[in-house]
């Protein structure tokens, strides 16, 4: 759960800068997060999740 949540700040501050710096919209990062949103009641959401633990999991075990 933190890890998601942390995922979805993260995503919402790089969306909020891209809206702010003019690289993006507001009208396509309003589908954008729609996409998202619906995407995450889909079948998919199950393998996605995992696929984002994985890579999660994988840095955290990187050692510096």
């Amino acid at each position: 759960m933190a890890i998601s949540l942390s995922v979805v700040l993260l995503l919402a501050i790089i969306l909020v800068v891209m809206i702010r710096g003019g690289n993006i919209k507001a009208g396509p990062a309003v589908i954008a997060a729609l996409f998202g949103f619906f995407l995450a009641s889909t079948g998919m959401a199950p393998s996605i999740n995992r696929f984002l633990d994985s890579i999660a999991q994988s840095i955290d075990s990187i050692k510096f």
